[in-house]
C-alpha cells in the first residue's frame, strides 16, 4: 500500500476508534477534526472530490475493523465456475459476510443468490489480506476468505447482481472484475483442487 494511503488510513482508524469511545466533547471535536483531515489526506493524491471519499471512507462507527470478503470456487471437469457480473467483468461468486453468517454459510448464500446453484464448502483454500492482493487498494481492511466447495444442485437464475455463469480453463479466463479476483488468486484455487493434502494459505 502507498505510504500516503497507509498513513491516511492510520489517521482515519484513530478517529474513528476515538469518536466511538470518547465522552468528552472537545476530544469528539479533536477526533471528527482528524477524520475530515484523513479524507484531505486522500483527496490530495487523487481525484476523487472529498464528499465522495467521505461516503466511501468515513461512513461507518465503532471500533475499526476489516471486512470480510468470501468466495467460492466450483470446479466442473476440470473448469472453474464464474459469474458474469452486470458491470461487464467476471468474478469468483462470493461477496460481504453478513451479519448472523458465518464464512461458510455466506458462501453458500451468496453462490444461491449469484447462480442460482446451492453448493456445501468442503475445504478452505485461503485467507487474504486484500490490499496486499488486489488493485485499486482500498482505504480500509478486507479479508478474503477462498472455499473450495461443491455444487450441488440449482440451475442459473436471473438476479440483479450477474447475468450469466459460466466454467472456464485456467487458460481461457475472461476479463476479471480483478479488485474482487484476480488470476493469480483463480490459480490458487486450480491448484488447491488438485492437491488433497492443500494446506490453507493466508497473510
Amino acid at each position: 500500500m502507498d505510504e500516503w494511503l497507509k498513513l491516511a488510513v492510520e489517521v482515519q482508524s484513530l478517529a474513528q476508534n476515538g469518536l466511538a469511545y470518547s465522552n468528552n466533547v472537545f476530544d469528539t471535536e479533536r477526533y471528527q477534526r482528524l477524520r475530515d483531515i484523513s479524507v484531505q489526506m486522500i483527496a490530495c493524491a487523487s481525484d476523487l472530490p472529498q464528499e465522495k471519499i467521505k461516503d466511501l471512507f468515513c461512513c461507518e462507527k465503532g471500533y475499526q475493523t476489516p471486512k470480510i470478503d468470501t468466495r467460492a470456487a466450483i470446479f466442473k471437469d476440470g473448469k472453474i465456475l464464474l459469474v458474469h457480473e452486470k458491470s461487464g467483468s467476471w468474478s469468483l461468486p462470493g461477496g460481504w459476510c453478513d451479519v448472523l453468517e458465518s464464512a461458510a454459510s455466506n458462501t453458500v448464500k451468496e453462490v444461491l443468490e449469484e447462480t442460482g446453484l446451492s453448493c456445501v464448502c468442503e475445504r478452505l483454500i485461503a485467507v487474504q489480506d486484500r490490499n496486499r492482493h488486489n488493485l485499486p487498494q482500498y482505504a480500509y481492511g478486507v479479508c478474503k476468505i477462498f472455499m473450495l466447495c461443491r455444487e450441488t444442485g440449482g440451475a442459473f437464475k436471473e438476479n440483479s447482481e450477474t447475468t450469466e455463469i459460466a466454467y472456464f480453463g485456467l487458460d481461457e479466463l475472461p476479463p476479471l472484475a480483478t479488485e474482487k479476483v484476480n488470476e493469480q488468486q483463480i490459480k490458487m484455487c486450480f491448484d488447491a483442487a488438485a492437491d488433497k493434502n492443500w494446506q490453507p494459505l493466508f497473510d
